[in-house]
């Protein structure tokens, strides 16, 4: 029997006066429709041995919630779970609710690996949301190929990998860096960059690309430094900038690091809220925003695909939801609406191949579309990265961006750019 998601009806069953009410919730929510209520059979939809059963599928959550990466990590957990409970709510996946198993990376590559196997091999999960770093996902990727995992990856990331293992809901460099470094040319006239990041390949490859993008400009990197994950004495650092003189600082410092960096640059004089330096990164989203403090932070730019004060419908009920299971001073980055993304396109490509085979779900992603993600339309590439926006904001006191600049169109993800790599 099929019913609408529209429908809401008390039903009233015999005469024993029992009374149940069958809520349907519209699935539109996300862009879906809900199919026939009969669940098909198990041994249809899981011929590898996967933890399925007639009424549950297992997935696992793999991020930090510990160490220098719990600050930038949690929002992802938290996403994923308001994902998989609306899902839920919703009938599940193929007439299956979702249970997930969480592990946590611990801000330490390899657990990651380790606790990768360990959902893919002891709980035979279906799929993995999870990773932030690229140390964290280039440490796991192995672990999926091997066993044929299928990993949800939310981060914006360097580019250069395409894993028919691995779907990412974040940006590539194309998308990102490159876009932002056009942004800040034309709109602020830049001519000189001074690259900081963290001490990793996400960081270092990021900069790389931009260094290639500068000086195909013409323009000049007069400052490139790097410091280790969780570094807080970034003093010599800002006193090289002092004496470079650049128009932009580049900055790519991930995870606690960044309270200590953006505090000590209020501290020595360099106010944001001037035309020079501009400060453009590519990793401060709203959730670090919460430890360095609006006021360390206000004036800097950031480039990314999603800000939690994007006005559309669809990211206004997003806010809405993620607030009421969080909390009303919880706030929303890009990486975590990315991570919210994962589970709704795996729900997608499940329903679209009829199966969880993980075979079937990679030749089921190309093409799965959300028209009511909170960022606006994305659409699956054939090389599993997302077609989207890039956007500019600007950060402000209250620990909010303010949307000043968006690309017209969907921007094709590229993950080898030619002449980058």
């Amino acid at each position: 029997m099929h019913i609408s998601p529209t429908i809401k009806k008390t039903l009233r069953v015999s005469k024993t006066c029992f009374l149940r009410k069958l809520v349907i919730a519209s699935i539109a929510v996300l862009g879906y429709h809900h199919g026939a209520l009969a669940a098909p059979s198990t041994a249809e939809v899981n011929t590898t041995g996967l933890a399925v059963t007639d009424d549950t599928v297992k997935v696992g959550i793999l991020h930090s919630v510990t160490g220098t990466m719990a600050i930038s990590e949690t929002g992802s957990v938290q996403a994923e779970k308001l994902a998989i409970k609306q899902i839920n709510e919703m009938g599940g996946v193929l007439g299956r609710k979702i249970e997930y198993i969480q592990e946590d990376g611990a801000s330490d590559w390899p657990t990651f690996a380790e606790k990768s196997r360990k959902l893919l091999v002891n709980d035979k999960v279906a799929a993995v949301f999870g990773c932030w770093t690229s140390a964290s996902r280039k440490a796991v990727l192995p672990v999926f190929e091997q066993y044929n995992g299928m990993l949800y990856y939310p981060t914006f990331y360097e580019g250069l990998e395409q894993s028919p293992n691995v779907i990412y809901t974040g940006q590539e460099a194309t998308q990102q860096i490159i876009a932002g470094i056009d942004w800040v040319v034309k709109e602020k006239g830049a001519k000189k960059f001074f690259l900081l990041g963290s001490d990793y390949i996400w960081p270092r490859t990021s900069n790389k690309i931009a260094r290639k993008h500068i000086e195909k400009l013409g323009l000049k990197v007069v400052g490139e430094e790097y410091y280790p994950l969780g570094h807080t004495q970034f003093n010599s650092v800002i006193n090289k900038i002092k004496l470079k003189k650049p128009d932009v600082i580049y900055a790519i410092v991930v995870g606690g690091s960044n309270v200590a960096f953006y505090k000590q640059l209020k501290a020595a004089g360099i106010d944001m809220t001037k035309e020079k330096p501009v400060l453009l990164t590519i990793s401060v989203t709203e959730d670090e925003i919460r430890g360095i403090g609006g006021e360390n932070i206000d004036g800097a730019y950031a480039a990314m695909k999603y800000f939690q004060s994007l006005d559309n419908p669809n990211n206004a009920e997003f806010v809405k939801n993620f607030k009421a299971m969080w909390g009303d001073d919880i706030v929303i980055g890009d990486v975590t609406q990315a991570a919210y993304l994962g589970p709704w396109l795996w729900k997608a490509a499940v329903e679209k191949a009829g199966s969880f085979d993980i075979d079937k779900i990679k030749e089921a992603s190309p093409g799965i579309e959300l028209t009511t993600a909170p960022e606006g339309y994305v659409r699956v590439h054939e090389n599993h990265h997302l077609w989207s926006k890039t956007r500019i904001g600007l950060a402000k006191k209250d620990g909010q961006y303010q949307v000043i600049y968006e690309t017209e169109e969907l921007m094709e993800p590229d993950p080898f750019p030619e002449g980058y790599q």
